[in-house]
Order: structure tokens, then C-alpha cells, then sequence
């Protein structure tokens, strides 16, 4: 019993000092887990398989969307299962990921050039990665991706190209750690995770080998070259455990944290999600309203087709809330500092809403059409029976779904804003500012409500 009260006191009381909770020592078989690499290998395996299977039948299946159940798998089950994870376990799922499965067999066999990444790369990574994850997103949109079996496989063979190829060209997870584009999505929302992955400095205080970031005899290095030390945040840290197995002092644990715990720390420092964010909130007004009823409105409105049209609501929505952000990030008064630098408060308050926001679209999704499953597959493998077992989820329970989880990314932003203006800003923000900073959060959270 006492146990679960250290786990529901970390992540519910926000505790800045001294929050997190050793899962490592609460619980030793997790430990066990992630020193056994098999385990690890396993997943990964199992990982690939399907995913490969995935691709077969985009590619060589039926092309009708009701004939073929790796449309559902892939956007419905696979999309929202990763969405999920980022609320829990961070950037784990990357750990898994089968992307650079083709790249991690090369390496293996002794085909790769295991050159350090070019300076261009590490600078401008961030930039090609944002710009191709919302690239997918408006490309998923206007072309009815999740409606086909032979895009959606093309989709995913691209991104395992552009893998493999970093993969021969560079050593360790290169497409990981700077071209992704689903990883800087991922590492935004991973801050937001209930874990993080680090280590004891005071061990790692006289190291002098630095085995986690450079490797030992037998084993490489961190596979995004990064280093238990240097993990510090939970944007880059796939949470794969292989430092574990190279450190020598038992030095990096898994911890368990309040959510906001990261948010509230940095105050919208980072630079990914400075990026990310206003482009995903945008992307999120614009798909609500393209599968609303009220996009034939602004199409006939701009005289535009279909992907036109979307493009503009994409950039509109977009600039929108770039300019939110900067406003509440003006109001706050205090965003910037000698020692701290630049930075954005107005992004943590926002983050909350962002990322339920995407997991609204994707399970809305799932839900729509999880009824449908087992009849797909019935027709894809000719199994006529299975298509009695077909069921709806009625659109008043999405609804509501959706409002309830719109209403935590609410509750989460509000809090944020209060922490920062009651302690972190104490007597800095002015209380008409406070106010026009959570009237800007509710005009996005409207928003979001509105287009359900």
C-alpha cells in the first residue's frame, strides 16, 4: 500500500525539488527487463514482422479500403497506440520503432560506412524534420491517405528508405535522432511523459570513460549519441536501456514524475517545441474543419479545391497560433533571463491541449472504425461470418470522449498558467496580464471544442 501512495503522491502533487520516484528500486523485475537486451531484441523483431506484413498488403492486397484491414491497423491501431505511449513512457515506442530495422540489420552485417553525422545535419536536422512531419500530415490529408492501402504502404516505405540510408551513410540511429519526422513530434510530446529516463549524477560524477556516450570493448555506444549523462530532457532519449548494460557505476534509472513536471522546469526553452507545437495546433484546427461540415463552406468561400483549400486553413491556423503564443508569451513579462536565455512560457500552457488535441483526431479515427474491423477482415480473407459481428460506437460517445480528453489538455494548460504566475513568476505578471493570458487559452480551447 504504501508503494502506491509514493506513485499516486509523484504524479499527482508537483514536487519540483524532490518529485520523481526510482521505478528501478520500486520495482526490480523492470530493471531486469531492460538489462536483458534479448527482451529488447524480441520486441523489435516482432516489431518488424508486422510491419513488413503491413506493407505487403498496402502493396500487393486489395486496394478497397473495405477489404483490407492494414489501413485500420496502421492509422487506427498503430497511429493511436504511439500517441498514447507519449503520455506514459515518452519516446519508448522509438526504441521499438521498425523504421530503422533495415538500417539496424546492415549495421549488424558490417555494411555501414559508421561515419559521425555532417555538421549540416545536427544544425538543420530540426528544421527538415518539422517541415517533413507536417508534410505527412497534409499529404495524409489531401490525398484520403487513411482510405488508401497503396499510399499508406508508400508512406512507410519512404520513411524506411530515408532510415536505411542514414543508416549505411552514419553510424548509430542518425535518421533518429535528426531527420525523423515522427521523432521530434514524439520528443516534444515526450517532455509531457509520466517517465523519464536518467541518470544519478553524483555517480556519474568522476566518470572518466564515459561508456554510455562512447561505447566499450564489445558494445556500442548510445545509439543517438547522446549519453545517460547528457540525457537531461526527454526530447532525444529513445528510452531503449542500452546505457544501462554500458555504464559501470549503475548509474541510469527510470523515474517516475508528474506530468507538468518538465514544462514547468524549462518554460517553453526548448526549440523543438517552439517549432512543433503551433504547427501541430494548426494542422489539428485544419483537419477538424476539413472532416466538418463546415469546409464546403470555405471551399466554396475561396473558390479553391480540395487541397487548396486545406493548405490555406493549414497556414492560417498555423500563423494564428504563432502569434498566440507570442502574445501570452509577452504578457507573462518575464521571458528571458541572463543565465536561462530566451524563452516561451506561453508554449507549456499550451502543450497539454496540443498533444490531447492530436489524440482526439487519431482516436476518433480508431473509434469510427473499429466496428468495421473484423467485417474487413472477413471480406479480405473470405470469411463471410465475421461480418455479422460489425458494430458502431455511437457518435455521441466520441463526442464525449473527445470533450473529456479536450478538457484535460485544458485543465493542464490552466494549471501551468497558474503555477507560473503564482510561483515561478511571483509578483512578475501583472493580474490583468494573467487574465488576457488565460482568455488566449480559452479561445484556443473553444476553439478545439467548437470543431468536435
Amino acid at each position: 500500500m504504501k508503494k502506491w501512495k509514493q506513485i499516486l503522491r509523484t504524479v499527482f502533487v508537483l514536487d519540483l525539488t524532490d518529485g520523481r520516484l526510482n521505478l528501478f528500486e520500486l520495482f526490480p523485475w523492470l530493471k531486469r527487463f531492460f538489462y536483458n537486451r534479448t527482451y529488447f531484441a524480441w520486441i523489435r523483431t516482432f516489431g518488424d514482422i508486422v510491419f513488413l506484413g503491413l506493407i505487403l498488403l498496402g502493396l500487393f492486397g486489395p486496394q478497397d479500403p473495405r477489404r483490407n484491414v492494414m489501413l485500420f491497423l496502421a492509422w487506427g491501431v498503430w497511429w493511436t497506440s504511439v500517441v498514447l505511449s507519449w503520455f506514459f513512457v515518452g519516446r519508448m515506442w522509438c526504441a521499438f520503432c521498425p523504421f530503422p530495422g533495415l538500417a539496424r540489420l546492415l549495421q549488424n552485417l558490417g555494411l555501414s560506412r559508421l561515419k559521425n553525422p555532417p555538421r549540416w545535419m545536427t544544425c538543420k536536422g530540426l528544421h527538415l524534420a518539422t517541415a517533413g512531419f507536417f508534410f505527412i500530415i497534409w499529404a495524409e490529408t489531401v490525398t484520403d491517405m487513411k482510405h488508401s492501402p497503396l499510399l499508406t504502404a508508400l508512406l512507410l516505405l519512404s520513411i524506411v528508405a530515408g532510415a536505411t540510408l542514414l543508416g549505411v551513410l552514419y553510424r548509430g540511429y542518425t535518421w533518429c535522432r535528426y531527420l525523423c519526422p515522427l521523432g521530434k513530434i514524439i520528443g516534444s510530446a515526450a517532455t509531457m511523459a509520466l517517465t523519464e529516463f536518467r541518470s544519478d549524477y553524483e555517480k556519474c560524477r568522476d566518470c572518466r570513460t564515459f561508456s554510455c556516450r562512447r561505447g566499450r570493448e564489445g558494445l556500442r555506444p548510445c545509439p543517438v549519441f547522446l549519453g545517460a549523462y547528457h540525457a537531461k530532457n526527454n526530447l532525444v532519449c529513445l528510452v531503449c536501456g542500452h546505457c544501462l548494460v554500458l555504464c559501470e557505476r549503475d548509474s541510469p534509472a527510470l523515474y517516475l514524475r508528474h506530468p507538468l513536471r518538465e514544462q514547468i522546469i524549462n518554460k517553453g526553452r526548448y526549440i523543438t517545441c517552439g517549432y512543433v507545437i503551433p504547427l501541430l495546433m494548426g494542422s489539428q484546427v485544419a483537419r477538424f474543419v476539413y472532416e466538418g461540415p463546415h469546409f464546403s463552406f470555405f471551399k466554396n468561400l475561396l473558390g479553391f479545391g480540395n487541397a487548396l483549400t486545406f493548405t490555406f486553413l493549414f497556414a492560417v491556423a498555423t500563423l494564428f497560433f504563432i502569434e498566440l503564443i507570442k502574445a501570452g508569451s509577452v504578457l507573462f513579462v518575464y521571458y528571458e533571463d541572463e543565465l536561462f536565455g530566451r524563452f516561451s512560457p506561453m508554449i507549456p500552457v499550451v502543450m497539454p491541449l496540443a498533444f490531447t488535441g492530436e489524440l482526439v483526431y487519431r482516436l476518433r479515427y480508431f473509434l469510427r472504425e473499429a466496428g468495421d474491423f473484423l467485417p474487413t477482415l472477413g471480406r479480405q480473407i473470405h470469411l463471410t461470418f465475421l461480418e455479422n459481428y460489425r458494430f458502431t460506437v455511437d457518435p455521441f460517445w466520441i463526442k464525449l470522449i473527445s470533450f473529456f480528453l479536450i478538457f484535460l489538455g485544458l485543465a493542464g494548460g490552466f494549471y501551468i498558467a497558474h503555477y507560473f504566475y503564482r510561483r515561478e513568476f511571483e509578483g512578475l505578471v501583472p493580474l490583468k496580464n494573467y487574465l488576457l493570458i488565460n482568455l488566449l487559452f480559452i479561445t484556443c480551447g473553444l476553439l478545439y471544442l467548437l470543431l468536435q
